[in-house]
């Protein structure tokens, strides 16, 4: 191979490793940012690795940002908030429902149910 060829696959690999590098520190992986499509896939695959009573309401609004929807009460000073995320697609309305969305339990802050499960417990208390 020729000095000239060689010369050119390396410029090549390092234009390539520039730009990866520029795409890892630059890029803004926000799910407010993503196409409704992407942020669903990234709700469901978020939600699924959640540890009840190991993940905190403000870790929720920083890693899967605003809820779609939510709802909070105070029960004998308790505060509780449920906090919907979209998880899937039922039906293109433009409007995002409940039964689009994975429930999130929070008590003082403190995540306590995922699910259905969740606003059942929201509901009754």
């Amino acid at each position: 191979m020729s000095k000239k060829v060689i010369f050119r696959i390396l410029l090549a690999l390092a234009a390539y490793g520039i730009f990866v590098l520029l795409v890892v520190n630059f890029y803004n992986d926000d799910p407010a940012n993503m196409k409704w499509e992407d942020r669903e896939a990234f709700n469901r695959q978020y939600i699924s690795k959640l540890q009840l009573d190991n993940f905190t309401f403000e870790q929720a609004l920083e890693n899967l940002g605003s809820p779609d929807i939510t709802e909070a009460k105070k029960v004998e000073n308790v505060n509780y908030q449920v906090m919907f995320y979209r998880t899937q697609h039922v039906k293109s309305d433009g409007i995002t429902t409940q039964e689009e969305c994975t429930p999130l339990l929070f008590s003082n802050g403190l995540l306590t149910a995922i699910g259905n499960v969740a606003y059942e417990q929201f509901k009754s208390l």
